[in-house]
């Protein structure tokens, strides 16, 4: 889940929660709106904490590229 899904997640589920006063037979909106609050910031975390990149790779400035030219005379040496 990504950043966005997890916000969308929460806020749905915080106008579910906080704004809706609907009642459905069976269902309890407020609690499902809830849910969607807590799952979507589970998912941001998630996100954020385990599939983040973790550590660039850093060039350090000393590390030289050095480059080795051959030249061959045509003889066969072994």
């Amino acid at each position: 889940m990504g950043i966005g899904a997890s916000i969308f997640l929460i806020a749905v589920g915080l106008v579910l929660a906080l704004a809706v006063s609907a009642d459905v037979s069976g269902i309890d909106i407020n609690t499902i709106g809830w849910i969607l609050v807590v799952v979507g910031v589970i998912g941001l975390a998630m996100t954020a904490l385990i599939f983040a990149p973790r550590r660039r790779r850093v060039v350090r400035d000393d590390a030289a590229v050095v480059e080795e030219r051959r030249v061959y005379d045509g003889r066969d040496t072994l």
